[in-house]
């Protein structure tokens, strides 16, 4: 299965994220901003990003952006969940590779099954050399 970092200032939300998603099989790391994230992200490797996109200390924008601008031989879908979306948040979303936007109250089954259908798409070796 794969190892997914869950990004969320929302304890609640990584505690249920978190438990659906490793009863499904998935490896869980969790980060409790998007500073802490970036950190994690340049120590391990990770398959998926799940992120709330307001947060403090970093937002969810600006962690996928940095993300990208510093490890951008780096393959990695990410989710970004926000329970206020707007057209700015899904063009900015759109425009950096393998983003996936999710509005809240978004279901962790729902999430369970985007991602299997994203990281089944394209074999891991594949994703790898890329």
């Amino acid at each position: 299965m794969s190892s997914i970092l869950i990004v969320d200032d929302e304890p609640t939300v990584i505690r249920v994220v978190k438990l659906g998603l490793e009863r499904a099989g998935h490896e869980v790391t969790s980060a409790n901003n998007g500073a802490e994230a970036l950190d994690l992200l340049r120590e391990s490797h990770f398959d998926v990003m799940v992120t709330d996109l307001n947060m403090p200390k970093m937002d969810g924008r600006e962690l996928c952006q940095s993300f990208r601008a510093e490890m951008p031989e780096r393959d990695m879908v990410i989710f970004v969940v926000t329970a206020r979306p707007g057209e700015n948040h899904r063009k900015w979303a759109g425009e950096i590779d393998d983003v996936e936007f999710l509005e809240k109250p978004a279901s962790v089954r729902q999430l369970i099954s985007r991602i299997a259908d994203l990281t089944t798409a394209t074999p891991a070796g594949d994703r790898e050399s890329a």
